[in-house]
């Protein structure tokens, strides 16, 4: 018979671990299933490995090349969430929320535009 956590009371170890996992899962389910821009992306990721390689002077360069794939997926990823946030607040028109959703885009535009600045100056540079 052990202590018994109080319900109110945190996950820890390992079971916080799994319950972040199966949280990820279910984002991860979420966007591929609504967001047609996170599933291009993906594809963009998977085509990004092997490309990386053969256009980067060395492994570090193929990685950051990889990496700023990923990180368009992430601020697209928390761009979804801005605007799953914004959506739950309701469906009337507020000049904030477009703003709020805007930004989110705008942050989207800046990380693929990030991303493809350092794909193109390495292929121009082979």
């Amino acid at each position: 018979m052990g202590i018994e956590p109080r319900k109110n009371q945190p996950l820890k170890g390992m079971a916080r671990l799994l319950a972040a996992w199966h949280n990820s899962r279910a984002g991860f389910s979420d966007i591929w299933a609504t967001e047609e821009a996170f599933r291009i992306e993906v594809m963009a990721f998977f085509a990004s490995i092997p490309l990386s390689f053969l256009v980067a002077s060395d492994p570090f360069h193929a990685a950051l090349l990889i990496a700023s794939i990923i990180m368009v997926m992430i601020v697209e990823v928390i761009n979804s969430a801005i605007e799953a946030t914004i959506d739950r607040i309701g469906p009337d028109y507020n000049e904030f929320s477009r703003i709020a959703k805007d930004l989110g885009s705008l942050a989207v535009l800046l990380a693929a535009v990030m991303s493809a600045m350092l794909w193109i100056v390495s292929i121009v540079s082979i």
